[in-house]
């Protein structure tokens, strides 16, 4: 049964492809521009597919029985109608914890994600999200200054979550992919530790044998900051957050990975160990 993993190359991506590739399943690889293929396991087929481009969608799911797919608002429809048509059986989605929790009604990245799995749930098409809260990899958006200058600006330094390293999301995709892992595993899926932000700072300066210094910016710089990455509403969905994770004592530290994968979730240590080379 050939799974298609589209965005391949991204973060939890190419680890749900890695460990396709090593659990001997059929798999064929998805990148925007072929041009990069290159970076992928050798071995492994790769096609060009777009999912704001619905006509690249179905020659890319030709003989896929399953689609791994990162949530995306735009073009997430055709996805689905193209892949009922293709015949895929299965497609597990790359969500948000963000859905499960009670507070987050009208946040704007979690209503995104609902309206998605919805958009999925009612196509016909058997979808399994996976809900990670809060990736490990968001904290790579401190790298260059890591790099630079050894200070981190971050809003609201003392938020308190429990990231999940990216592979172990990847991990929990693939035992969606390969097994019957029950209703567990579109849980809320956190890493295994709660750690302020400040936290997370010192631990990548242990990793990397070099001091760091938190500042903190105000709710106004950080918008600003934010808002020039992505759309006004979501730069304040994620302070929302934050200021949630500060003042409530933080967001859930969760079993779900403990109890599908038999294991317990990477350690921060462990996530920033693994991306030494992003912070040096």
């Amino acid at each position: 049964m050939t799974t298609l993993v589209i965005g391949a190359r991204g973060g939890v991506g190419r680890h749900v492809l890695e460990q396709l590739v090593a659990a001997g399943e059929p798999v064929r690889a998805s990148v925007r521009d072929l041009a990069t293929a290159g970076e992928l396991p050798g071995g492994v087929a790769v096609v060009a597919a777009d999912l704001t481009k619905p006509e690249t969608l179905k020659p890319a799911l030709a003989g896929v029985r399953q689609v791994f797919v990162y949530a995306l608002a735009e073009g997430a429809e055709a996805f689905a109608e193209t892949a009922r048509a293709a015949g895929v059986e299965q497609v597990v989605l790359l969500s948000s914890g963000s859905v499960l929790l009670p507070w987050t009604a009208g946040n704007a990245i979690a209503e995104e994600h609902r309206e998605i799995e919805h958009v999925l749930a009612g196509s016909g098409l058997r979808c399994t999200p996976i809900r990670p809260l809060v990736l490990a990899g968001n904290a790579l958006t401190w790298a260059r200054s890591i790099r630079r200058d050894g200070i981190v600006a971050i809003a609201y330094p003392d938020a308190v979550t429990a990231p999940v390293h990216e592979r172990d999301i990847a991990a929990m995709a693939v035992a969606a992919l390969t097994g019957s892992p029950g209703d567990d595993v579109s849980g809320l899926l956190t890493g295994p530790e709660l750690l302020s932000q400040r936290r997370q700072v010192d631990l990548i300066g242990e990793v990397i044998g070099r001091p760091l210094a938190v500042e903190e910016l105000s709710a106004e710089q950080a918008r600003d900051r934010f808002s020039r990455f992505v759309p006004p509403a979501i730069a304040q969905a994620i302070i929302a957050y934050l200021v949630r994770a500060t003042e409530a004592g933080g967001s859930p530290a969760t079993d779900t990975a403990q109890r599908v994968l038999g294991r317990p979730p990477a350690p921060f240590r462990r996530w920033a160990a693994d991306h030494v080379a992003d912070f040096t």
